[in-house]
């Protein structure tokens, strides 16, 4: 068997944020995206996968309303500043921005045209704003309440526009007459949507009175007040051509005029209705919506909103626990229907407590967040594929496991001081266990049998569960027997592990020590003692007999077995350590804690072989695949990040890429040879290599026709290597040897590109900044230089050693030419003039004393 090889990297593939906090949504013309509210920002979200395409920065307000333009190039936002602000979707630049309510818009819809917005305030306005200019159009003034809803008619022709209000109205605006043209009054209690038909004649106004009123636009009367019994917060027409029309074909309707359209509500089901008759033609038959049991508020336990998705994509619908529901119709063969539930993406996950991969190839992921209820995501959609809910207070701690047969089973500790069996294939809970009486804050399963699992509480006792006589198949749920039971530590248990074997059992506690149990029948084995704070992670080696231990106290401990000795000691986290999990057969491990930070260790070296830092705020969740060793990790960030190994492909990517260095830096020296110096810059460009393309400048600048050959290279480099560049001649520019061919090459630069290119070139400031000291100090250098030589022509001068050039005389007085020959005679005087002065003083010198120093 060959030992695995040492983890050196790992990357985060996959990140599952909060996207959505609540409130306004919209969704794109073809389904693909959808704009959320994120508290104070905007989550652009790829509706597939929930993975975050951009996020456009607010005012610092949460936002309370959304729309988009009918061709989604442009978003429309409103925020609890009143500011209505215009986006380009394709810059994320606000183009416009402008304030006219005296409260929070409530509502907004855009006209099919693109070129009007209505905005519905909670001051009991409506207005109406042309898009372009960022003016009000209409300005419409009558309700008595929070305006809830507004939308135009679908047909642009006809400029009218519907708002629903908590004034227990409907209202019908003309934008042509400015002016309100009917009043619906038959509601008792808030409108909360408004719908119109496909051929623009009938009005939807359901409301929280539970009632559905169909209103007559010919005459503006009500036709069918429909009872509901649920307060309703949506209802959308169902088109001819929708999905949900050609499933509700069969339903024996009579009149041809009749129309369906779909409600949700506070029940958490969707229901789809005739207009004829007010007859329910489908009515789930359960609520897919997990809801709280400790809620108080029945409002909040069902559907917030609904919108039929375009192009046949079914329904979408929106919970108050923030999760999207993606409904799809499927057939049937009696000529009726139901909806699939084909994807849930939870929008806000709060705090992850604990998370465990799920099944045989670890597909799934179980993460049990600050809520009742587990939710297993399928890893590869990152879409939450059901919710195992049962538990009556928040869930704790998780733990699963494969069975010989192929069962999947996973047990969750609550603080409703109870743990629950569930079956992952069924997906329901097959057992529950009772008898602790504090909250179970650590479970874990056998690791070799699968026919027992461990549970410690806050009542600080220990639990051995049994599962031999758990049957196969089970209606109800089973009610698990403990084995044995015993008060192991003096305040809270945190972690518990169980050996590869099955014989241990160790438990952390924040009593500050960790002690190792022989199972089953809890015999006390040795105590762990060591730790300044409480232990959070307790784990036993896969190969040693050795136990690793996270604590409080910032470090991580490995421990004897035998002895409880303490081994080695880890230092490295700046905060408590959550969690610690082995990997690569216990020759390293992993961890994480309150500083947000995953550390990758080796045991035999100590050493810390990488940090990642992902998370903003405490990991407390770790999960290692026992097949994959992939990592998952969670946090107070609500955020869940995956981890591949990638330590095979850096090491193959780096091959490929010294591969490709080695092919150009050969391509480099051919191009030397054949003095193609344009391609051999371009390639030391390429490369990075500073110092060749020096050698290449000097090259070229020793050239006749040195400005046309650097011009000619320089011409085919891009911007960013001409930043490159820039950073380049700024080293040469430092140093007097090397600033002549700098300053050349930056002259053609400068003449090349034209000073508004250079001033938008990323760090130019900094690079100019760096540039200008040194090159003010060659050209103050050079001006000494050629000053100091005219001080050196005039001392030769002086000294008669040289003479201005004479050949030509010119007189000025004639202009006649002066014979040459009389000029060299008179040079010739000259020098023996100087001639007999020299040796004069050399005379005067030695008759003073010869080498005797004279005082000046």
């Amino acid at each position: 068997m060959s030992f695995p090889t040492h983890k050196e990297n790992y990357k985060c593939v996959k990140s599952l944020q909060q996207f959505y906090s609540g409130g306004p949504y919209t969704v794109s013309s073809d389904g693909k995206f959808i704009a959320c509210a994120c508290n104070d920002t905007i989550t652009i979200v790829d509706s597939s996968n929930a993975s975050i395409k951009s996020t456009i920065e607010g005012d610092s307000e949460a936002v309370t309303a959304l729309s988009l333009s009918p061709d989604d190039k442009f978003l429309f936002s409103a925020s609890h500043s009143r500011q209505i602000r215009v986006w380009d979707l394709s810059t994320l630049k606000c183009l416009r921005s402008w304030k006219g309510h005296t409260g929070p818009v409530m509502g907004m819809a855009c006209h099919a045209s693109g070129g009007l917005l209505a905005t519905a305030g909670a001051d009991g306005k409506v207005l109406v704003w042309d898009v372009d200019g960022g003016f009000c159009t209409h300005f419409f003034k009558g309700h008595q309440g929070v305006v809830n809803c507004v939308t135009f008619h679908p047909d642009p022709t006809r400029l009218l526009l519907f708002s629903g209000s908590d004034d227990t109205t409907a209202r019908v605006w003309d934008l042509t007459s400015k002016k309100c043209v009917a009043t619906l009054e038959r509601h008792r209690s808030s409108v909360t949507s408004v719908a119109i038909t496909e051929d623009g004649w009938t009005l939807l106004s359901g409301g929280r009175d539970q009632v559905i009123n169909l209103w007559n636009l010919h005459d503006y009367s009500c036709t069918v007040s429909i009872p509901t019994n649920e307060a309703i917060e949506t209802v959308c027409i169902i088109g001819s051509t929708s999905t949900f029309a050609s499933c509700t074909r069969g339903k024996k309707i009579s009149n041809k005029s009749a129309f369906q359209f779909l409600s949700v509500g506070e029940h958490g089901i969707v229901r789809i209705w005739n207009s004829i008759g007010a007859v329910c033609l489908y009515k789930q038959a359960s609520s897919d919506v997990t809801v709280s049991k400790n809620d108080e508020d029945e409002a909040k336990r069902g559907f917030t909103s609904a919108v039929i998705l375009p192009s046949g994509q079914g329904l979408l619908c929106v919970t108050a626990d923030q999760e999207f529901l993606f409904y799809s119709p499927s057939e049937l063969t009696e000529g009726s229907f139901q909806l699939k539930l084909d994807k849930r993406l939870v929008g806000y996950n709060d705090e992850i407590v604990d998370m465990k991969f799920l099944g045989v190839e670890e597909q799934f992921l179980a993460v049990a967040t600050s809520v009742e209820q587990v939710r297993v995501y399928d890893l590869a959609s990152m879409s939450c594929s059901y919710v195992l809910a049962g538990h009556t207070d928040i869930v704790l701690c998780l733990d699963t496991c494969t069975t010989s047969s192929g069962r999947t089973l996973i047990v969750t500790g609550s603080k409703d001081n109870t743990v629950r069996l569930w079956d992952a294939n069924s997906r329901s809970c097959v057992g529950i266990g009772r008898g602790h009486t504090g909250g179970i804050g650590a479970v874990a399963f056998a690791k070799k049998s699968h026919n027992f699992f461990v549970s410690g509480s806050s009542d600080r006792t220990l639990k051995v569960w049994s599962l031999d006589d758990l049957p196969d198949d089970l209606n109800d749920s089973f009610i698990l027997k403990s084995k044995a039971v015993r008060a192991v530590h003096d305040k809270d248990i945190n972690a518990i592990a169980i050996a590869p074997t099955d014989g241990l059992v160790c438990t952390g506690s924040q009593d500050r020590t960790a002690c190792i149990w022989k199972l089953p029948d809890l015999t006390p084995g040795v105590v762990l003692r060591g730790h300044k704070r409480g232990i959070w992670s307790v784990e036993f080696s896969p190969v040693d007999q050795v136990v690793i231990t996270g604590s409080g106290d910032k470090t991580i401990k490995v421990w004897a077995i035998a002895d409880g000795t303490c081994l080695r000691t880890f230092e490295g986290h700046t905060s408590s350590v959550f969690k610690v999990q082995f990997l690569t057969r216990g020759a390293q491990f992993v961890s994480c804690g309150a500083d947000g930070l995953l550390k990758l260790w080796t045991y035999k070296t100590n050493e810390c072989v990488a940090t990642y830092d992902q998370h903003e705020d405490k990991v407390w969740a770790l999960a290692v695949g026992k097949k994959t060793e992939m990592l998952a990790t969670g946090g107070s960030d609500a955020v869940i990040n995956l981890w591949h190994d990638s330590t095979a492909a850096d090491k193959a990517e780096a091959a490929e890429k010294e591969e490709e260095v080695v092919l150009k830096e050969q391509e480099l020296d051919n191009a030397v040879l054949d003095a193609n110096y344009t391609k051999a810059i371009h390639l030391g460009f390429e490369l990075r290599r500073p110092h060749k393309l020096f050698e290449l400048f000097g090259a070229l600048c020793r050239r006749d026709d040195a400005k046309v050959q650097v011009q000619k290279a320089l011409g085919v480099l891009s911007t960013e290597e001409y930043r490159q560049l820039l950073e380049y001649i700024r080293e040469w520019n430092t140093k007097p040897k090397f600033c002549h061919i700098a300053q050349f090459v930056l002259f053609q630069v400068f003449t090349l590109i034209p000073p508004t290119e250079i001033v938008e070139m990323k760090g130019v400031g900094e690079l100019l900044e760096g540039l200008i000291p040194y090159s003010q100090r060659h050209y103050t250098r050079i001006d000494r230089f050629e000053r100091s030589t005219f001080l050196l022509d005039y001392t030769l001068n002086g000294m008669s050693i040289i003479e201005p050039e004479t050949g030509i005389v010119e007189d000025p007085k004639d202009e006649s030419l002066v014979d040459p020959m009389e000029v060299v005679a008179e040079g010739q005087e000259q020098e023996d003039g100087l001639k007999k002065r020299s040796s004069k003083k050399r005379k005067s010198h030695k008759s003073n004393g010869g080498n005797k120093k004279i005082k000046v």
